[in-house]
């Protein structure tokens, strides 16, 4: 934010509801097809977009409409039929805005998938009616497992190839459901549906008259979400001090960033992290003036009522309830670059708005994502793999547990010689 809110009355009003979700699925288990289909029932496409799908699909001889290349839109991804990257996707309905992340299904992409998935809300797995819970499906619910995805929604698709056979879906409920008991998951969802012809996608199916449920637009638009986040533990990433330096505003001094968690309002009493001074919140700023309250995940500007030295890094909190600054963190990380990781590298990390020095401490293990099976005798780690890292840092950090907070529980490591980012990890235990 550049500088201070213009006047206007205060505020408290929440804007509309935004859900992220991320596919995944086994090659040619038709993601893109559904996310095509969504879009195009949903009437979320345009007239001259649908007019090149199906000029393209004449071309490759499809023989059909082929809705997914609305979705597969790298040129690589058209000549191989399969997804190689994250591709986003929005579209709203009356009652949500919905941001899509279709992620890669082939093992070899397992780092695409993570960064799609890491700010999910929902995990949609896909399933060929036809194969069954197979290998990476159940690898593909393990990952959301891992990244704690709140809800999990399995569609078991092209159940038009297996004559709409309950009893077909009715195994592949019980194979997944009976593997997923061994995962932390507390929600799973199952829609029987069809892509291709758009059976319990948008509109129910005449042919799976069986099937109660709702299709799987409805149940997108009315998951519960709200209690998702974490509402409880006030946690504000100091991204940006605003000083105007002009003359009407010579004496203005805010703190603008996202709020990660938590609902900060005027009048609250906060502490100031890792100095541990404590002021009092004097008035919250928005891009459309000033409100009674945040939230997450709202980018406002904090002005407070005491001169106190506030930093980008610094995180505001509640007086009583703060991460406390640690230099040691075990974390999950999953493997993003061609180089190795192994016990003894240095890299930075950047967590929140904070950044610091990174020494990787020693590797516990590593994680076969297949079988959840944990290889202690494991000495790195390589492209796509997830292990258990102990990290010394250069500097403190106010970190939570992931399982209590994704947005401070998060981080990335950076290779200093290239800038590339090598790994994105989830803080599994911070210790002073």
């Amino acid at each position: 934010m550049a500088g201070p809110a213009t006047n206007g009355a205060v505020t408290s009003a929440r804007p509309s509801e935004l859900v992220r979700l991320a596919t995944a699925g086994s090659v040619d288990d038709g993601k893109s097809t559904l996310i095509g289909r969504l879009l195009y029932d949903s009437k979320q496409i345009f007239e001259d977009q649908l007019e090149h799908v199906e000029r393209v699909s004449t071309e490759r001889g499809d023989g059909y409409v082929n809705l997914a290349l609305l979705t597969d839109g790298l040129r690589a991804e058209r000549e191989q039929g399969i997804t190689i990257d994250v591709a986003y996707r929005y579209f709203q309905t009356p009652r949500r805005k919905f941001i899509i992340a279709d992620t890669p299904g082939h093992e070899q992409y397992t780092r695409n998938m993570v960064t799609g998935a890491s700010t999910a809300e929902i995990a949609m797995v896909l399933i060929d009616a036809r194969n069954g819970v197979v290998e990476q499906s159940r690898r593909h619910g393990f990952i959301a497992s891992l990244l704690r995805i709140p809800h999990l929604l399995v569609a078991v698709n092209k159940m038009d190839l297996v004559d709409w056979d309950e009893e077909v879906f009715e195994r592949i409920t019980h194979d997944f459901s009976s593997w997923a008991a061994r995962l932390d998951v507390t929600d799973i969802t199952f829609i029987p549906i069809s892509a291709l012809r758009g059976d319990n996608v948008v509109d129910r199916s005449e042919n799976m008259d069986w099937y109660e449920g709702p299709p799987l637009l409805y149940h997108l638009e009315h998951v519960h979400i709200a209690s998702d986040r974490n509402l409880i533990d006030c946690r504000f990433p100091v991204q940006w001090v605003v000083r105007p330096q002009t003359d009407e505003h010579h004496d203005y001094r805010g703190y603008a960033g996202k709020v990660a968690s938590g609902v900060f309002k005027v009048g609250d009493e906060v502490s100031i992290q890792p100095s541990g001074s404590s002021t009092r919140i004097t008035a919250i700023e928005g891009f459309d003036g000033q409100r009674a309250e945040a939230f997450p995940p709202l980018s406002v500007t904090l002005r407070l009522e005491d001169d106190v030295d506030v930093s980008r890094g610094d995180m505001i909190c509640r007086a009583q309830n703060h991460p406390t600054p640690t230099r040691e963190l075990e974390a999950l990380v999953c493997w993003m670059s061609e180089r190795p990781l192994v016990a003894g590298n240095r890299y930075r990390i950047k967590h929140t708005t904070r950044t610091a020095l990174a020494k990787v401490e020693g590797l516990r293990y590593r994680i076969d994502v297949n079988s959840t099976h944990r290889d202690e005798s494991a000495a790195s780690l390589t492209l796509n793999e997830i292990g258990r890292v102990q990290l010394r840092l250069s500097s403190p950090l106010l970190a939570d547990d992931y399982r209590l907070n994704r947005e401070t529980g998060s981080f990335i490591l950076i290779e200093e010689s290239t800038n590339d980012t090598v790994a994105g990890g989830m803080v599994l235990a911070a210790e002073d």
